[in-house]
């Protein structure tokens, strides 16, 4: 009776986290800063004086983790949110940081009491939980691998833009702005956003180096690395810009080559991650008495743990060895 109790107050607890993260999701994906901004801009276009208008304050606010008040600041507390928050700004997604704290504490809540009731084994509701608490930041790391890789791909013809500018007569500024004008995202939001600082007086070395922090990409930061040298020490920025420009495309021929060699490894790695889980699917069907000794036997629970362990451990070493930097 007072185990039933608790699971009862726990999927209750459940239901209302999953029904706040909804709500916050919504309200992530209506942007209230962009509709503020729209009713700004509708005021002022029916014709209201200026003179009378509130004060706008023009510098970048910092944006919060979480619509609600107090939730934001328990995760401002969370030092390694700090990082994960850099990493949801880099993938571009709208939703604040708040949004996918909820839907981990859900998805765990829900996976340990769903596989608890199915396998009555806490062990793996436990191990179950853990992994899909990791759903969403999972997918913040996904969009944000995807989103750099197109910046990548990107960024060679956006120099060779810019270089193209400057043997015109224009401005390195005026570069940047046709890249932002000519490119979809990413690279012709960020390359804007460069703009709008300068234009608001932040330096253009400064405003480079703000961009690194922005875009995790080796190659971008080779070019904000020469474009400093050439503001300091003078030189040909055009003729730097086409060398950082093939010297990118080259790196990418490179990579190309050394993703061919490293697909054997790939693809084994795979395929010893994938036998022990397809050997216990396979058991579980042909002979399930066989077995469920291994799932409740308290030894069996212990070796189930250390052989996951073990696989994560194996599955780093394996990234390790193909994963070669150029």
């Amino acid at each position: 009776m007072e185990i039933g109790l608790i699971i009862s107050i726990a999927i209750f607890i459940a239901v209302i986290i999953f029904m706040v993260g909804i709500i916050l999701f919504i309200r992530g994906r209506l942007d209230p800063e962009a509709v503020r901004v729209r009713k700004k801009l509708k005021e002022l276009s029916t014709g209201v004086d200026v003179s009378q208008a509130v004060h706008v304050d023009i510098r970048r606010k910092i944006v919060p983790l979480s619509d609600v008040a107090w939730l934001d600041q328990v995760l401002q507390r969370i030092p390694l949110l700090d990082k994960i928050d850099r990493t949801l700004k880099q993938s571009g997604l709208k939703s604040p940081l708040g949004v996918f704290f909820l839907s981990s504490i859900i998805l765990a809540l829900i996976g340990f009491f769903v596989i608890s009731i199915m396998a009555k084994s806490n062990l793996i509701a436990l191990v179950i939980a853990v992994a899909l608490s990791t759903i969403p930041f999972f997918y913040i790391s996904m969009k944000k691998n995807a989103r750099m890789k197109r910046f990548e791909r990107q960024l060679p013809d956006a120099l060779d833009l810019i270089a193209r500018a400057v043997k015109a007569g224009h401005a390195f500024t005026g570069g940047l702005q046709m890249v932002g004008q000519e490119f979809n995202d990413p690279i012709g939001g960020e390359f804007s956003r460069v703009l709008e600082e300068i234009n608001f007086g932040v330096g253009v070395k400064e405003a480079l180096v703000s961009l690194t922090e922005r875009v995790d990409c080796m190659n971008l930061k080779f070019f904000v690395v020469a474009i400093s040298i050439q503001l300091e020490t003078g030189g040909n920025l055009a003729e730097i810009l086409e060398n950082s420009a093939h010297l990118i495309r080259e790196r990418f021929k490179l990579q190309g080559r050394i993703r061919t060699l490293c697909a054997e490894g790939k693809l084994s790695a795979i395929i010893l991650i994938a036998i022990p889980f397809f050997v216990g699917i396979s058991l579980s069907i042909m002979n399930p008495k066989y077995i469920s000794i291994l799932l409740k036997d308290p030894i069996g629970k212990m070796l189930i743990a250390a052989s996951l362990f073990m696989m994560f451990i194996g599955v780093l070493a394996m990234k390790k060895i193909i994963a070669i930097k150029v």
